[in-house]
């Protein structure tokens, strides 16, 4: 066992007091600000690095998708609202709808910028509604709707500890550079990531590992030239990028994406696997494992890749890229079988590709006043490996920003919000809650909502 010391009590300085506390502001926690903020509470969000955008931002995951069962949009809201945003500032590339579909053309056309359905089997896969953006982009977006939302953000604050009545949560403490700061709310939303508030206030979780990544960026090359030569010649392309992708150790089908930055390309890898994600000894050394092999991968490259002679690297992600680490275990926890098979709750309040996330699995067991959006939502490990992408994240995040409102206004825990008024609202502020299920749900006897003890049957 290490050893410990005892250290003594210390005092924390109430910097904020709001009806909502949100606890990271990657692409959840923004989505829940924003729409508990336009949805009249006041709200202060807590961020531990320099900027906004989590994953999206500082892990630099550069492509939004995951929003489409087939050719249906299922990811609407204020995930389609930061596109538009981005669109308009020139950082963001859509393919337009008359694109969509499936076809040799089109697939050239639209392939290097990664918006295809991955999920589908074939080389050449449908391109569909998915968009590539640049990091700088989503970080100005996301400032620009919590300001206008009002939302009042507080930057270079690191969660250190919930400040619980009971097994109700009443705040949270932060660490900075001031000392330690708290921030008091009626409702807590946790979307650190990590259950970083959930674990703290004494709700269960689960951990878990999954693949990480040290996400880089490649500027000065002929995009061009590299799309061409691969055309023309898709055999001897195919090797030369089978061996940049040994090189790596693992990566996607498509080990490079173009950026909306001309000349600038996207890596998201080298996939490595056996590195924990909230421990302090692997983090660095998975960021030291990723640096070496994207430096045998440039040299490769600039020597063998056409399009990328004169390449260099841009940028490596400041934020590890961590797919999975801790779960809650909810009112339910959704099973890879949930996922699989699409199947359709009636308490569903966000979609992503072609499952459904019920209210009840963002819901921690154990504590009131608190909420959790993001990758650590109440699923098993298998389930959350193909549920975790950014847009459902913040369909999710959406949802527990109006719960929340709810909560307060009627004077009840979120846990007691009503479901069917939760999904009315996100359908009138743009959002799908997955409330109507697609053709292809499984929808049967258990997707219904069981009723709470004591509750009227």
């Amino acid at each position: 066992m290490p050893d410990t010391i005892q250290l003594p009590a210390r005092d924390a300085t109430v910097v904020a007091r709001s009806d909502v506390v949100v606890v990271g502001g990657g692409p959840a926690g923004l989505a829940a600000a924003v729409a508990a903020a336009r949805n009249g509470a006041s709200v202060t969000l807590l961020e531990r690095y320099a900027h906004l955008g989590g994953m999206a931002a500082g892990g630099m995951v550069l492509l939004l998708d995951d929003m489409v069962n087939g050719l249906e949009i299922t990811v609407r809201g204020l995930a389609a609202e930061i596109i538009d945003r981005m669109t308009v500032m020139g950082l963001a590339v859509t393919a337009p709808e008359s694109e969509w579909g499936l076809s040799q053309a089109k697939w050239d056309r639209w392939s290097r910028w990664g918006l295809y359905d991955y999920t589908q089997p074939g080389r050449i896969k449908p391109v569909v509604y998915a968009t590539a953006f640049d990091p700088d982009g989503w970080k100005r977006a996301a400032l620009a709707m919590l300001k206008e939302a009002g939302v009042n953000y507080r930057l270079h604050s690191w969660f250190s500890e919930p400040v619980m009545e009971g097994n109700r949560i009443r705040g949270v403490v932060a660490e900075t550079k001031q000392g330690r700061q708290a921030t008091l709310g009626d409702v807590v939303i946790d979307c650190s990531g990590d259950a970083d508030v959930a674990l703290a206030a004494g709700a269960p979780t689960i951990s878990s590992n999954y693949m990480v990544t040290t996400v880089f960026r490649l500027g000065n090359v002929d995009t061009a030239a590299a799309e061409a030569y691969e055309q023309a010649h898709p055999k001897e392309a195919e090797a030369l990028n089978r061996e940049a992708k040994r090189i790596l150790g693992g990566s996607w089908a498509l080990w490079w994406l173009k950026t909306p930055l001309p000349g600038v390309i996207w890596c998201n890898c080298p996939h490595m696997t056996g590195y924990d994600g909230t421990s302090v000894e692997d983090l660095p050394a998975a960021d030291a494992d990723g640096r070496g092999r994207i430096e045998q991968l440039v040299s490769y490259a600039k020597a063998n890749l056409p399009g990328f002679a004169d390449a260099f690297v841009v940028d490596v992600a400041p934020q590890i890229g961590v797919r999975q680490t801790r779960m809650i275990e909810g009112e339910y926890v959704v099973t890879r079988s949930d996922v699989h098979d699409r199947r359709h709750f009636t308490d569903s309040v966000a979609r992503g590709r072609d499952y459904y996330t019920p209210f009840r699995s963002l819901v921690p067991r154990g504590v009131d006043g608190l909420l959790v959006a993001g990758r650590h939502y109440s699923a098993d490990p298998e389930a959350q490996k193909l549920s975790r992408e950014i847009p459902p994240c913040m369909a999710m995040g959406q949802a527990t920003g109006i719960a929340a409102t709810m909560a307060l206004s009627g004077g009840i825990a979120p846990r007691d919000v009503d479901v069917a008024t939760l999904q009315r609202k996100l359908r009138e502020q743009g959002a799908d809650p997955g409330d109507v299920p697609s053709a292809n749900a499984l929808v049967d006897a258990g997707s219904a909502v069981p009723a709470r003890p004591g509750a009227p049957a």
